[in-house]
């Protein structure tokens, strides 16, 4: 008995079955249905293939290499530096990077300091004493500018005064500055070079025109319509792009963020591949209330007097950090990713049958006849053929 149950559910798994239709002639359903389909057949056309382009491979491994020049010149003139002129061999820090550049705007000077003994600032807490008890030799002061001697030097009996190092002396000015000092820093103009390659596809590009006119980069300043393959940007338009004033930014410093885009359709060449410039600031917050806002640094330049002794000038630089990111994604078309989608939506018209039988079942005033010719079947329905074994069933 086991053994025929068996056999009849082994036999049962090779039966081929059809489903039973009903046909409602609601039109109210039937226009419903009609929308639903409509709505899958837009989705699929013009979201999944026309906006998304879901009919192309891609890629989005861009692999980038990013050049950048920086020219002009600006002139100082201050009580500590006297008269200097500015060019990109002194402003630019490093004077080559990776996709990173500094460009120098204001600037704090300390000149002429040479290693010996003097008094911390009174700005740092650690260096600040009441007596000599309070400065332990050859300790670091934190935060500080050298090692503690072990005096106190003070202005008078009972007064805080300030813990003795061995520093380089004088110590640095400790104030804000108010203005650039680097007044032309404005109009320096940056020329930011930049290939791409889509390993996938073996597509190259450039941002730059390509040109046999070797004047061209000379005279052009980047323009969304005008002038699109001209990498070459002010420093002021930059600035403004990112929604900033320049000189409220180059007083203090700032870091800006120059995103490079590449949204590539290789279906129609290189002609529908342009590179999309963004600009952002990225050390201030939401609110614009913040101590970290700015940016700036320290570096020295080393001289020696006639007698050979070392000597140097401290300074405080303060000016705009770029960081270049370059982003890409290009797509070509394939059949393997058109075929899929095409599935994934035509499965998709199934929605409208289904949402069509809940309307029919749960809302509809023929919902007891329609359930009944749905999931019943009359006497005289099926049929079993005893030659082949098939099952036949009308269609209502």
């Amino acid at each position: 008995m086991a053994g025929r149950c068996f056999q009849g559910r082994l036999l049962s798994f090779f039966n081929y079955r059809k489903k039973k239709f009903v046909t409602s002639k609601n039109k109210t359903v039937g226009v419903l249905y009609r929308l639903l389909q409509l709505c899958v057949i837009s989705y699929i056309i013009g979201w999944v293939f026309v906006s998304r382009k879901s009919y192309q491979e891609t890629d989005e491994a861009v692999q980038s290499s990013v050049v950048t020049k920086v020219k002009g010149v600006s002139m100082t003139n201050t009580t500590d530096s006297g008269l200097l002129l500015w060019g990109p061999e002194d402003y630019v820090i490093p004077p080559q990077a990776e996709d990173v550049l500094f460009v120098v705007t204001n600037f704090l000077e300390t000149p002429n300091q040479t290693l010996g003994h003097c008094a911390e600032s009174f700005k740092v807490v650690d260096g600040r004493c009441q007596g000599d008890d309070d400065c332990e030799e050859g300790k670091m002061v934190t935060a500080g500018n050298g090692i503690m001697t072990g005096k106190c030097v003070t202005k008078g009996e009972n007064s805080t005064g300030s813990c003795e190092v061995f520093s380089w002396c004088p110590i640095e000015k400790e104030y804000k500055p108010k203005d650039p000092l680097l007044t032309n820093a404005e109009n320096f103009t940056i020329y930011i070079k930049n290939f791409i390659n889509f390993a996938k596809f073996q597509f190259s590009k450039s941002n730059v025109k390509e040109t046999t006119d070797e004047s061209y980069l000379k005279g052009c300043r980047y323009d969304e319509e005008l002038h699109p393959y001209c990498p070459i940007f002010r420093l002021g338009d930059i600035t403004r792009r990112a929604g900033h004033n320049f000189q409220d930014v180059a007083t203090s410093g700032a870091h800006i963020c120059i995103m490079i885009e590449w949204n590539c359709d290789l279906d129609r060449g290189g002609s529908d591949c342009h590179p999309q410039y963004r600009f952002a600031r990225l050390d201030i917050s939401d609110s614009n209330h913040t101590i970290a806002a700015g940016f700036n640094f320290r570096h020295a330049r080393y001289f020696k007097t006639a007698a050979g002794e070392s000597y140097r000038s401290l300074f405080k630089v303060y000016g705009i950090r770029f960081n270049i990111m370059v982003h890409g994604k290009a797509g070509k078309f394939s059949i393997i990713p058109t075929l899929i989608n095409l599935a994934a939506g035509m499965t998709l018209m199934g929605a409208g049958a289904f949402l069509c039988d809940i309307v029919l079942v749960y809302l509809k005033k023929m919902r007891v006849s329609y359930l009944e010719r749905k999931t019943k079947r009359p006497k005289n329905e099926r049929r079993v053929s005893e030659e082949d074994g098939v099952e036949d069933r009308d269609m209502l």
